[in-house]
This record gives C-alpha cells, structure tokens and sequence, in this order.
C-alpha cells in the first residue's frame, strides 16, 4: 500500500506562495523519500489567486489581506477543502510551511510587522484537531 504525504506545494517548488514564487527547502527531499506525494496549498484551495496580497489572523480570528480585504472565508474554505483531499487518501501526515497563516505552527498578530506569535495556522490548528501528524519547515 503506497504511503501518501502531504506537503505544503510552495516548499517542493511550486509557485504557490503569496508572492508567486515558492519557498523549496532540499530538507524536505530525505523527509519524502518513498512516498507519494500530495501537493497541498490551503489558500489556493480556498479560491485565494496566485500571486495574492499578504494575509495575517488578528486576535478576533478574522483574516484580512494587507489591502484590508476579509478573506476569512476563503482560508476556512481552504482548510476543509485540504482536509477532504487528505482523508481521501487515508493521509495521516502532514509537512507544512511554518510562519504560513494556514500551514504554520506559529504565525503572525495580524498588524503586518513581522511579529510572530505562538498561534498555528488555521489549517495546522484543523489538522491537528483531525489527528494528523504534523511537521513544521521553515
């Protein structure tokens, strides 16, 4: 039976990150070894565009773009959506992009100063709470 992965798609090279570029990391190549991999991007999930202005969660849970744009919808929808697939393929694990708004083990205040927060991610904090297990890259 093939063993199925998840990854956060911007950290094996697609352009998926909110710039429109990627964030490859080659430690993920030892971490995937003998797997199948399933290319995952929460906010893309949820309609989000690609490239698409920043986003941070404030305190209240709210999503907003850089912009002021709501788009609290969308990363719920992107959550769900990433959940479906995963359990569709009986996918357990999950190696996810820290710092991301959906993917990180920590994350951003919402007022787009680089502070960062000991706040997962909205999609790490569902996939948790689904009993994945769950790897953090930087």
């Amino acid at each position: 039976m093939k063993e199925y992965i998840a990854v956060s798609a911007c950290l094996i090279g697609i352009n998926t990150k909110y710039t429109g570029g990627n964030n490859y990391n080659s430690k993920i190549e030892e971490l995937i070894k003998d797997k199948t991999v399933l290319p995952i991007c929460p906010e893309v999930f949820g309609g989000l565009s690609i490239p698409r202005d920043p986003a941070e969660e404030n305190s209240e849970g709210i999503f907003y773009t850089i912009s002021g744009k709501d788009v609290t919808k969308s990363f719920y929808v992107g959550a769900i959506n990433t959940i479906k697939f995963l359990k569709s393929y009986d996918c357990k694990t999950a190696i996810l992009k820290n710092g991301s708004p959906s993917c990180g083990k920590y994350s951003y205040d919402g007022s787009f100063k680089n502070k960062k927060i000991d706040r997962m991610g909205l999609t790490s904090r569902m996939l948790k709470e689904e009993g994945f297990n769950l790897i953090y890259i930087d």
